[in-house]
């Protein structure tokens, strides 16, 4: 752990505050901004390119993907170049990966493109958890990790409210293109919140494994991935299918992202006072299978439940990845802290890859949504079985600490 000394060193040789908060926040906003983007475009990107809007799913494939095979490596990677080069990266790729996407001539083209995000999305977790251990108290850190975390939700906000205004006025390629300037801008902001003299940084590409613990909340978060992820891509073109604008269905995105930002930045607070979070994953994993259910039964005449269900995923699943982060950085039992917050996204990206074109194969398989809305939510239930085995494994181990301490 790094000593208090060293973080208020790091403190006072940047612009701290609020500046730091907000490039934090945009480190996790950019990279995921992605996916929202393809779920509120997706329509208007497979009608005018011309490919099956199940494909949709295999763009979110290509990013995650990627970007779970690289959270193997990625904390090792962040701990030996140091968070601030890899802030830089981040922004730079995702410069990169959205001016590919706006010029892209077809579906080729946009998986290449879209899979850039990946390198953005493995080290987005790793560095801003590490940049938070290095520059804030340990009294101030779960406060400051659901802030972060809920740029995740302020991206499925800005898909949900702006990009699709300026796609219908614009063009899409316009839309995606907004994004460059942004990253760029924080690209530069990175220079002057970041320090130069980086704290515990290690010039060895040392790899650690995950313990059980680490191995369960794992699972968890592979379970929270595949049906989030789905859910996302896929339902503005089923609210489309039940009768509502595009305008409206790309609304329940926003809804979705707005109630993400609140449950991460009230319940991360919340899950850190707990004796033990896992409880708080469980009841959130409940909640969000009921949300699924919700949303399995609307249908022309029951729009109201689209906004319940979307409202409710949001409250439930969105917070789970965040209060995970802050487990990892508050209890050294899941591992070191860049160690831990890579496997966690190996995971949560793995699930991320394989919910859409799951969902897509059964929405084929089916000639409908439904038997995919019934495998989200029973994955919804896995999650909360397997929280409620983390919980049992926690308290074995916290027993044995204490044998061995008298």
């Amino acid at each position: 752990m790094i000593e208090e000394k060293n973080i208020l060193q790091i403190q006072n040789s940047t612009l701290t505050g609020y500046l730091f908060v907000v490039v934090l926040i945009f480190a996790m906003a950019l990279p995921m901004l992605v996916l929202y983007a393809i779920s509120t475009l997706g329509p208007l990107l497979s009608q005018d390119l011309t490919f099956d809007s199940t494909m949709l799913g295999y763009l979110v494939m290509s990013s995650f993907g990627l970007a779970a095979i690289l959270s193997l490596w990625s904390g090792v990677i962040v701990e030996y170049f140091g968070a601030r080069n890899m802030l830089l990266v981040i922004f730079f790729t995702i410069a990169v990966a959205f001016m590919l996407i706006a010029i892209a001539q077809n579906f080729t083209g946009l998986v290449f493109a879209v899979a850039i995000c990946g390198i953005a999305q493995a080290l987005a977790n790793p560095v801003t958890n590490l940049l938070i251990a290095q520059q804030i108290t340990q009294k101030k850190r779960a406060k400051i990790v659901g802030i972060k975390q809920s740029g995740v939700q302020l991206a499925a906000l800005f898909a949900g409210l702006l990009l699709p205004g300026i796609a219908l006025l614009y063009g899409w390629r316009i839309a995606f293109g907004a994004v460059v300037p942004v990253a760029v801008i924080f690209l530069l902001s990175t220079l002057f919140v970041t320090p130069k003299v980086q704290f515990g940084v290690k010039k060895s590409f040392e790899y650690t494994f995950p313990n059980p613990l680490l191995l369960w909340l794992m699972c968890i978060q592979f379970c929270i991935g595949i049906s989030l992820s789905a859910y996302v891509t896929f339902l503005p073109t089923f609210a489309i299918q039940q009768g509502m604008t595009l305008f409206k269905a790309d609304s329940l995105i926003a809804v979705f992202g707005v109630m993400g930002m609140l449950s991460r930045i009230v319940l991360t607070p919340v899950g850190a006072k707990l004796r033990d979070e896992s409880w708080l994953l469980c009841a959130l994993a409940v909640i969000a299978a009921g949300a699924i259910v919700c949303t399995m039964y609307a249908d022309i005449n029951s729009h109201e439940l689209l906004w319940l269900g979307a409202a409710c995923v949001g409250l439930s699943a969105v917070g789970t990845n965040a209060i995970a982060m802050s487990m990892v950085i508050r209890d050294s039992a899941f591992g070191p802290v860049t160690a831990a917050s890579s496997f966690i996204s190996v995971a949560f990206f793995g699930g991320f890859a394989l919910g859409p074109p799951l969902y897509a194969l059964l929405v084929d398989y089916s000639s409908g949504f439904l038997l995919g809305w019934k495998l989200l939510s029973g994955v919804f239930v896995c999650a909360c079985i397997l929280a409620l085995a983390l919980a049992f494994s926690r308290r074995q181990h916290a027993d044995r600490l204490t044998e061995k301490t008298t």
